[in-house]
């Protein structure tokens, strides 16, 4: 029947490109559109029977090209994917500009059939190719009735409208087994049966191919064997510690999953190779590409290169289509029946083993009018979605039995440096933990004794803030910050807690940030019972812009968020790599967090783990694991988490001091003039010198 079905779509298609029947811009529009639909069918066609892998890497390079060109560099000013572009062209033609927002909704979604052609999935292809053709033909009645005429705005959105919602059932269970099976072997088996040093095989993936994927795979073929497997078993012994460290045994799980962006092939065959040792085997699934999946501009999976950001955020509100109360239910339903059908296969998930990348120039997005952005409403469903299923995915794969680590590496993008930078990085993630245990005990046992902390910010950072410590009941026994070495965050470096809520106040300051592939200006946050109460940016000329700017990036649509975890990272190591090659800005926040004190504001480090004791190297039991909002985790579970937590962090040169403060008002300097001065941390100030 689909094979029917995809035969009958397909020739329709084709029939369209040579069509005149509807009013301009329409006809041009899906004419574009079917066009790319017949070469995805090429595609799939190649991919179905067996040739695609036989083409050399000159066609697979052009066919690359082919299927990213139209919303690449300047081709996306002239693009219907473009949300600015084709609203003028509707407008200009005299039709209702709200078409635009829709038929560019659709745009994206056809182009997210890209790696659904290359995986050979008919039903998905079939699905959506079957939405283009019946949105066609509102125009062509609507046509029928008037020449030149449009369908109504409203008619056409409910086209899209009732697609989604019906179909999230298919599409979404798709999703959810392709997390958990390892049977969904199509990137795995792409990696691990591959000629890894014939580069053509990173176009087999469906995803955006540039010379920085190429030149990266090209240099970690370059590296000796012994490299690779070091590499390696970092990565996958980090995720081994984190279980042992709290606690949690790893023999109980069966699967994990791998996160990493294309041309780190050769490192992740072997870390393939050394989960499945320790009895795991391994998830490789994409990053989402169709709206129903996506969240936000995240790319969460393996993911090639990025053709345009903008695009991706013009992109990030097109749910606005089809959000709203009855889709949000069912949606939940979906993902129920989904986790149910695979509760055996959920509850011996170990959790992520993410890599992550750096280098790419932070983005710094437009704001175009005429994208799809969520009403009020609408934020607050999203918001509901969230979080409702954010604990029923807790039900199938509870916090509490699961772990996870990150690494990162830099990318060609990075410049002119990046093999040095890369063998920097590599030294970088494997610094010896042991020492630097050592010199965050001193800082904790000082911290151990305040009432609170006092941070102040100079040379251009007006951060005053004070963060609220827990109390110690038993300071033999128990500690407030944990002593976090290289196990699920790699590098080595930090010393964190969980604010205590009450008494934290102050404002937080970054000039300059990027959080998130996003660029901040002037970035403030004011906290009052440690909570934020205010936030401004200077992004925008319009200060609503700013302010949704924030809304919308970092507060994940909340009112409000929490000061989730305060920390002082140490690594000054990582502070001195980024200086003497002027990559401070393009640090991710998993290298940037070690490089002075952060602040993160969401949910805590100890999410679903609230309950769970672990302890530090000297013995003492960590007991600022919880906060106001956490502790409503079993009475009023919709309010305890907001499933988001983002790190913001003060470098060294814009510190004045961060000050434990006791009981009595006595402040001890733990950093000032952005140095460490407890004794015993000379060593951390070596690399800050000259």
């Amino acid at each position: 029947m689909i094979e029917v079905r995809y035969e009958l779509v397909t020739d329709r298609i084709k029939e369209i490109q040579e069509e005149q029947v509807v009013g301009e811009p329409f006809c041009t529009y899906f004419k574009k559109v079917a066009s790319f639909l017949v070469y995805i069918n090429e595609i799939f066609s190649l991919a179905d029977e067996g040739n695609l892998r036989s083409l050399d890497e000159t066609a697979l390079r052009e066919m690359n090209g082919r299927l990213y060109e139209d919303i690449t560099g300047d081709n996306y000013l002239r693009s219907f994917g473009n949300p600015g572009y084709i609203g003028e062209c509707i407008k200009k033609a005299g039709y209702d500009e709200q078409l635009a927002k829709y038929l560019c909704f659709l745009y994206a979604e056809m182009r997210a059939l890209i790696p659904y052609a290359f995986e050979c999935n008919r039903e998905i292809l079939v699905l959506y190719m079957e939405l283009f053709v019946e949105v066609y033909c509102l125009f062509v009645d609507a046509c029928s009735q008037k020449k030149d005429a449009a369908p109504d705005s409203e008619e056409v959105r409910q086209c899209l409208y009732w697609f989604e919602r019906d179909n999230c059932e298919i599409v979404c269970s798709l999703r959810v087994r392709e997390q958990l099976d390892p049977e969904c072997a199509f990137a795995s088996s792409i990696i691990k049966q591959s000629d890894l040093n014939d580069l053509k095989y990173l176009y087999f993936f469906g995803e955006y191919i540039t010379e920085t994927e190429l030149k990266l795979a090209g240099f970690i073929n370059s590296l000796p064997d012994s490299e690779i497997d070091s590499m390696a078993r970092t990565y996958t012994e980090g995720f081994r510690i984190g279980f042992e460290k709290t606690g949690k045994d790893i023999k109980k799980k069966k699967t994990v999953n791998i996160r990493y962006p294309l041309g780190f092939e050769r490192m992740i065959r072997r870390a393939i190779e050394q989960f499945e040792d320790i009895g795991l085997k391994c998830i490789v699934y994409r990053a989402a590409t169709l709206s129903l999946n996506r969240k936000d501009i995240d790319r969460i999976g393996y993911y090639g290169a990025t053709p345009n950001k903008q695009y991706c955020f013009d992109h990030k509100d097109d749910r606005a289509v089809y959000l709203d109360k009855d889709y949000v239910n069912r949606k939940l339903d979906v993902l129920r029946s989904a986790y149910e059908d695979n509760k055996e296969l959920a509850s011996v998930h170990a959790g992520p083993a993410v890599v992550e990348d750096f280098g790419d120039e932070p983005f710094l997005p437009k704001n175009d009018p005429h994208a799809l952005t969520l009403s009020d409403k609408q934020k607050k469903l999203a918001v509901k979605y969230s979080d409702r299923s954010g604990r029923l995915v807790n039900e199938y794969i509870p916090g509490d039995e699961r772990s996870f680590t990150i690494i990162a590496y830099p990318k060609p993008f990075i410049g002119d440096n990046f093999e040095a930078i890369f063998r920097e990085t590599v030294k970088l993630n494997t610094l010896d933990y042991r020492k630097y245990e050592r010199m965050q005990q001193i800082i904790i046992d000082v911290l151990d004794k305040a009432s609170y902390v006092r941070i102040a910010g100079h040379n251009g950072n007006e951060t005053e803030i004070i963060v609220a410590l827990n109390e110690l009941r038993d300071p033999a026994h128990e500690t407030n910050f944990e002593n976090c070495v290289a196990d699920v965050n790699i590098p080595v470096g930090e010393v964190f807690t969980t604010p205590k809520l009450t008494g934290t106040a102050g404002i937080l300051h970054a000039p300059a940030i990027y959080l998130k592939e996003l660029k901040y200006i002037d970035l403030k946050l004011e906290f009052s019972g440690g909570v934020v109460v205010n936030y401004s940016c200077a992004n925008f000329d319009d200060e609503k812009l700013n302010r949704k700017y924030i809304e919308d990036n970092l507060l994940y649509g909340h009112k409000t968020l929490p000061m989730s975890e305060f920390a002082i990272g140490t690594n000054t190591t990582a502070y001195r790599m980024s200086r003497d090659y002027g990559i401070e800005r393009l640090l991710p926040i998993l290298i940037g967090e070690k490089t002075g004190p952060h602040f993160a504001i969401g949910d805590t480090c100890y999410s679903y783990e609230e309950d769970l004791v672990t302890y530090n190297p000297d013995g003492k039991a960590i007991v600022a694991r919880s906060n106001d909002y956490s502790d409503l985790r079993d009475k009023e579970p919709e309010k305890a988490y907001f499933h988001c937590h983002t790190d913001i962090t003060i470098p060294y040169d814009e510190l004045a001091g961060v000050y434990a403060v006791m009981m009595n008002g006595e402040q001890t300097p733990v950093i000032e003039n952005g140095r460490f001065v407890l004794e015993g941390l000379d060593e951390l100030n070596e690399p800050l010198e000259g």
